[in-house]
């Protein structure tokens, strides 16, 4: 089987998007599938002068159309952004199948910056996902959400992590004062890192990543450690050698920075919203809490041995074979008209997305 994967985020993006989608490929072609990428590097693109690692993709429904005729057995689009929007007019036009995926909360990132009321950015990504086949979402409580704004056939996909990488075993020796504590990640508005650096807290507070947000955030909060970009080996080892993850956002679909700090044996503290309460829920493996720092400090009484357990329950492997049964799924319901994905939904309080063969975590 042949996918082709439509994506405005690609590199020299470093985010979760990108990770997950490549991780994703790797495990797939294991299973002996093929996923391919139409990226902006298939195009002429125009960068972004405020976020210098992005560009803007000037890509044609004739290229795509191009791109597509070189035989795929599915179209899945994983962005809602030029490309996105091309594969989807090609696909509607031509009559092929497609899915989709929701990564990124684009309305509430659009409000913090501009004051967009966050219904009309939802209306135009309703009105784009609910053209396809199935929308894939990360989380339970995102797909409930998603489904209360009214988008369709919500197909649940769930992440993974690389255990060999980030291992409790890549740690470092960090000469500051401890604890510490870490957060990981694009330093931009959305994520909210004022909201860590602003907690009273004892020890050290370390910053690994980089984003718009860098030089803003070092001069108000010069007592903390900008480490800048690191690979994922360097990351890891980071990750390993602090004492507990702070994960300040409230707008993360999932946040696999969570399932890394997690996978090298770091308790997690975050608030109690989508993502960290899917991914950490009951587990014991962070503290979730309203109040950031109490949650902060609850972290250093987890056990680590608790958060790489946690951390071995999500594979690539499991995300990848997630994927293809929701593609298998979606087009099945699809040649039915749909009426297969209707008929699987519930109602009332009760009412979840699912689909054939969904595993949240293996």
């Amino acid at each position: 089987m042949r996918i082709l994967v439509a994506t405005d985020a690609w590199r020299p993006q470093v985010n979760g998007v990108v990770r997950s989608l490549e991780s994703v490929a790797q495990a797939a072609r294991r299973l002996g599938v093929e996923i391919d990428f139409l990226t902006p590097k298939d195009f002429c693109c125009v960068p972004m002068p405020t976020y210098r690692e992005i560009s803007l993709a000037l890509a044609s429904p004739r290229a795509v159309r191009r791109r597509l005729a070189q035989g795929y057995d599915h179209v899945h689009i994983a962005t809602e952004g030029p490309i996105g929007l091309a594969t989807r007019a090609v696909c509607l036009r031509d009559g092929r199948v497609f899915t989709t995926s929701f990564h990124t909360r684009f309305p509430e990132y659009i409000h913090a910056r501009t004051g967009l009321p966050v219904d009309w950015s939802y209306a135009a990504l309703r009105r784009f996902h609910n053209a396809g086949a199935g929308v894939m979402v990360a989380t339970p409580s995102l797909a409930r959400e998603l489904d209360e704004r009214g988008f369709r056939r919500l197909l649940r996909w769930s992440r993974g992590v690389d255990h060999d990488v980030f291992s409790p075993a890549a740690k470092v020796h960090l000469d500051l004062p401890r604890p510490l504590f870490l957060y990981a990640g694009r330093l931009a508005v959305e994520k909210n890192v004022e909201a860590f650096l602003a907690l009273d807290l004892p020890g050290t507070k370390l910053v690994a990543g980089d984003g718009p947000a860098r030089a803003a955030l070092e001069a108000r909060f010069p007592q903390a450690q900008f480490l800048g970009y690191r690979t994922p080996p360097e990351l890891a080892a980071i990750y390993a050698a602090c004492d507990v993850f702070v994960f300040p956002s409230r707008t993360d679909t999932f946040g696999v920075v969570l399932l890394e700090a997690l996978a090298c044996g770091l308790p997690v503290a975050a608030y109690p919203v989508t993502g960290p309460l899917d991914v950490i829920g009951a587990s014991g493996a962070g503290a979730l809490n309203d109040d950031l720092r109490a949650a902060a400090l609850a972290a250093l009484d987890i056990p680590r041995d608790a958060a790489r357990a946690h951390a071995l329950t999500f594979t690539w492997e499991n995300c990848a074979r997630q994927f293809l049964d929701n593609i298998a799924y979606a087009r099945g319901a699809a040649s039915l008209g749909g009426v297969g994905v209707a008929a699987l939904r519930g109602s009332g309080e009760d009412r979840q997305p699912v689909g054939k063969g969904q595993i949240i975590q293996p």
